[in-house]
């Protein structure tokens, strides 16, 4: 199985680990961290194979349109989400806007964009849980 692969365009420094990161992590998704638009567009050439981008619409450096559209023009068809507070920028490029820093928001909106890939990765989760639990119920069963 192919796990969805997501850029994400973080303001935090290298040293620290994103939150956002961490959420994405969490639902089972693989993450790539860029920290600058430049390192973004490199990262993307380097791995052409990432479903999608997760950016601030307030990146520094670059306006998020500009950035945009050079990342669709390594990848014409990689979606990006773009997230602002509720008053911030809006990104003209950006297949989608988030106007919260809400991470079940997010992951709600990254699940749509791989379908498919989100319903596998849940079927095996819920084995996994199954045969966690049917080993568990053995090992108890035999301690009694």
């Amino acid at each position: 199985m192919l796990r969805p692969c997501f850029l994400v365009l973080d303001r935090e420094f290298p040293g620290s680990i994103s939150t956002r990161k961490l959420v994405i992590e969490t639902a089972k998704f693989n993450v790539i961290t860029a920290y600058s638009a430049e390192e973004a567009v490199e990262t993307l050439a380097a791995f052409p194979a990432i479903h999608g981008v997760v950016m601030d619409a307030d990146i520094h450096g670059v306006p998020c349109d500009e950035l945009i559209d050079r990342l669709k023009e390594l990848q014409p068809r990689i979606r990006v989400v773009a997230i602002s507070g509720p008053r911030g920028s809006v990104c003209e490029g950006a297949d989608y806007h988030l106007e919260s820093f809400d991470p079940r928001v997010l992951l709600e909106t990254l699940r749509t964009l791989q379908p498919e890939e989100v319903a596998e990765i849940e079927k095996q989760e819920e084995q996994l849980a199954r045969t966690t639990q049917s080993r568990r119920d053995r090992i108890r069963g035999q301690n009694k």
